[in-house]
């Protein structure tokens, strides 16, 4: 495809707010309904995908391939007596789920799943509307949906739904943070926030030009920015509270988290139903930024009509569900880890790495410049490098000579223990029993006074 026809068919931000009401309401109940239906598929692919990972056959008997099981579940939920705790803030209680499911929705309503097409004779693009800072959006939404985790904890007035509670909020405090500096080097690289436009500067890649060398470049941010790709996947399992960092729910711990006192009934359905329209948000994100969007991927994108047309909503739906895969995947592979490791990870090991990858990104993207001083440019960047190192050395051997102090805190208490048992302040047996001299016991007849 030249690249007349790919500016031809791809949706700008000036050919949104154009839409009749009557398309922008369509579009809206459309992405609705698909996400409701998206739920009772992803339950369904997850139990099935799960139990060939773990050699059983999964749902198996409501319906053909079980494909009803969800559905019957639904109707359960939906059904039975909705119970409410005696002791619960019952507008709290009430409204928690609400708060956790309605920011899920929103969020997918900037996600772009296609090029300008007609609907009904109107030019319409795939997507329901578009933002100059439609990234943001979805991370203010992403944000908001912790306060639905937080309320039902709360509301609960149960101690091990508010450690939930608490545990998710933290959590997406460190995780929320890593996830929108593995943004950066996708808005560096795109020049843009807009989710269309991210879209349409990965249709083909550019050319790097250093020392004379032309280097060609691919057009996927997923394998451009591998780093901010794979920081990401790590941070949307955290942002989603997935396995292995689901520590809100902690069923070893917690006995059920955040959704302890809520009974299996409508309520718990909503909480069950935000998680995985949560899950197909971050997975779109995942898919718009780094993916290619609604794209084909190659050899598909040699055909010329491939990107154009209804074809690309079928690429957007395929790559979902590779991304819902990897989310099971994960889930029937790894353990859940503690919730110090989880910290850790974000804050110490995530966040640097991001923070070193986008000084990279932004070297690289500066030397492309025309009219730029490219010498003081790489001068900046090795002085803050330094800089960073030095940093990076002063606080590593403060921590060393901390280990050090302790190991030999450690030993020393070691050898007084040693040379005197009872300086620990526990009670000692003594050790001059008969036995210790080589005495040998007596035995005493069975019987006997």
């Amino acid at each position: 495809m030249n690249a007349r026809t790919l500016l031809a068919v791809d949706p700008t931000l000036a050919d949104f707010g154009k839409d009749p009401l009557w398309i922008s309401i369509i579009k809206a109940v459309v992405i609705f309904i698909v996400l409701m239906l998206g739920v009772l598929f992803g339950v369904w692919f997850e139990r099935k995908l799960i139990s060939r990972m773990q050699n059983r056959y999964g749902p198996n008997r409501a319906g053909k391939f079980g494909l009803l099981q969800s559905v019957a579940d639904g109707l359960k939920m939906g059904l039975k007596e909705d119970l409410m705790p005696r002791t619960v803030d019952k507008a709290i209680y009430f409204i928690a789920p609400v708060v956790l499911a309605v920011p899920a929705f929103l969020a997918f309503s900037v996600i772009p799943m296609g090029p300008m097409v007609s609907m009904f004779g109107v030019q319409t693009p795939l997507q329901l509307t578009d933002l100059p800072v439609a990234v943001l959006l979805v991370l203010a939404m992403a944000s908001i949906g912790v306060y639905g985790i937080v309320l039902a904890g709360w509301g609960s007035r149960s101690p091990y739904s508010i450690l939930g509670g608490l545990r998710a909020s933290a959590q997406v405090v460190s995780y929320e943070i890593a996830m929108g500096l593995s943004f950066v080097g996708v808005f560096l690289f795109a020049g843009t926030l807009s989710t269309s436009e991210i879209v349409a500067a990965q249709a083909g890649g550019g050319v790097f030009t250093l020392g004379g060398l032309e280097i060609p470049m691919p057009s996927w941010y997923m394998i451009l920015l591998i780093p901010s790709f794979l920081i990401y996947i790590v941070t949307m399992l955290g942002e989603t509270n997935r396995v292995p960092f689901d520590l809100p729910e902690g069923e070893g711990e917690l006995v059920g988290g955040f959704q302890t006192e809520y009974s299996n009934s409508l309520k718990f359905a909503v909480i069950m139903l935000a998680e995985y329209v949560n899950v197909f948000v971050v997975s779109a994100v995942s898919i718009t930024l780094f993916m290619g969007g609604w794209r084909a991927p190659w050899p598909i994108s040699m055909w010329d009509g491939a990107n154009t047309g209804w074809w690309p909503l079928l690429w957007f739906f395929a790559k979902m569900v590779l991304v819902f895969g990897f989310f099971v995947w994960c889930r029937a592979s790894l353990p859940r880890v503690r919730y110090d490791q989880l910290m850790a990870l974000g804050w110490k090991i995530l966040i640097p790495i991001n923070l070193a990858w986008i000084l990279l990104v932004a070297t690289v993207r500066a030397l492309q410049i025309d009219n730029v001083n490219r010498s003081l440019v790489l001068i900046l960047a090795a002085l803050v490098m330094i800089g960073c190192l030095g940093i990076w050395w002063r606080f590593d051997s403060v921590l060393q000579k901390r280990k050090e102090a302790k190991a030999a805190l450690v030993e020393a208490e070691f050898e007084q223990l040693q040379a005197e048992p009872t300086a620990g302040g526990f009670p000692v047996p003594p050790l001059d029993l008969p036995h210790y001299h080589g005495v040998e016991r007596k035995e005493v007849p069975s019987g006997s006074n």
